[in-house]
């Protein structure tokens, strides 16, 4: 039987080789990148929600509860119903006690995807303190009406408008691109186009009693954010009526 012969293998020249593309290194990591954990990390969290989250405000749409929570270890405000789950994973249950005594209300929120549930207490919102890096943390929340309690004007049953409001909520009835202090948008804020649609769709007794209501729920402490959702809802409630 023959042998195979051994071929030699060719050894590859400089010009068959392919260049090897060059790829850019990724920027630094620096301390920078871990300001916002070490400021709120996670590991150092509250697991349990009723000792970091306090009732600032309550209110109804179309008989559903809402209630607006503050966060105490980060001051931020959100606002939590049956039927929706908020940005935060947080979820209504149930509001008891007296709507027109705050300071005897509880709310039972509970965790997205979690069955435990935690009870949640009326509180007013600490005083102002230094925060990381002697940031100082404001009590108010919204326009700067304090969490919790009656607003500028409300008397001491938040139900109750002043002359003053009511004017202003008629007015706005009639007025409707003129907006009015309870609608949770600014004095210098353009109030949407979309929204003026709403409203326009809407007789003046309807807007009116939106308005009303909305003095409601201002005078309650309720902020500007909180008040801007609920307007739209009680405007889209509205419209859909019809």
């Amino acid at each position: 039987m023959a042998a195979l012969s051994e071929e030699p293998v060719p050894t590859p020249t400089a010009e068959g080789l392919r260049e090897t593309p060059s790829f850019a290194l990724p920027d630094q990591v620096t301390e920078d990148h871990f300001a916002a954990l070490k400021q709120h990390s996670p590991f150092q969290r509250t697991l349990d929600l009723s000792k970091s989250l306090i009732i600032t405000g309550v209110a109804r749409i179309a008989d559903a509860p809402v209630a607006t929570l503050l966060d105490l270890e980060t001051s931020k405000t959100s606002v939590v119903s049956t039927d929706t789950v908020s940005p935060e994973g947080w979820q209504l249950v149930e509001v008891n006690g007296n709507l027109s005594d705050i300071e005897t209300l509880t709310a039972k929120i509970k965790m997205s995807g979690g069955g435990e549930i935690f009870s949640i207490r009326y509180e007013k919102a600490p005083a102002q303190t230094k925060g990381p890096n002697g940031v100082m943390v404001s009590n108010r929340i919204g326009n700067g009406t304090p969490g919790g309690g009656t607003g500028p004007h409300g008397g001491p049953d938040p139900r109750v408008l002043t002359p003053d409001q009511l004017n202003d909520a008629r007015n706005a009835a009639r007025n409707i691109k003129e907006g009015f202090k309870a609608d949770g948008y600014g004095d210098n804020q353009v109030i949407p186009s979309e929204v003026v649609s709403k409203i326009s769709r809407l007789s003046i007794e309807q807007r009116e009693s939106i308005n009303v209501k909305m003095y409601e729920y201002r005078n309650r402490g309720l902020g500007m954010p909180e008040r801007q959702q609920i307007y739209n809802r009680l405007l889209d409630e509205a419209v859909r009526r019809r």
